[in-house]
């Protein structure tokens, strides 16, 4: 998984390497479909059914994964830094 910013001068990109896993567990979705109502302010509410999340404006169940990390690395642009931490 990778996140970041499109700038090359600016920002930090973080990458995650690990096995990504399914999440089924409804107990577990729905902590996660009111975290995301809560950043989002509402603008991004999942319902949960036994394949993922659910939305009123779509056809099909959105699938959910997580990823056990085993090392992650950080860049930081502009000043051009990086780091790497190992998780095992």
């Amino acid at each position: 998984m990778i996140t970041g910013s499109d700038r090359w001068d600016e920002g930090l990109d973080v990458m995650v390497e690990g096995e990504a896993r399914r999440v089924t567990d409804r107990a577990t979705l729905q902590r996660l479909a009111d975290a995301w109502a809560t950043k989002w302010t509402g603008e991004w509410t999942f319902g949960v059914s036994d394949q993922g999340f659910t939305h009123a404006d779509d056809v099909s169940d959105a699938l959910v994964f997580a990823i056990e990390p085993d090392k992650i690395l950080a860049f930081g642009k502009g000043t051009f830094s990086h780091t790497r931490y190992r998780m095992r």
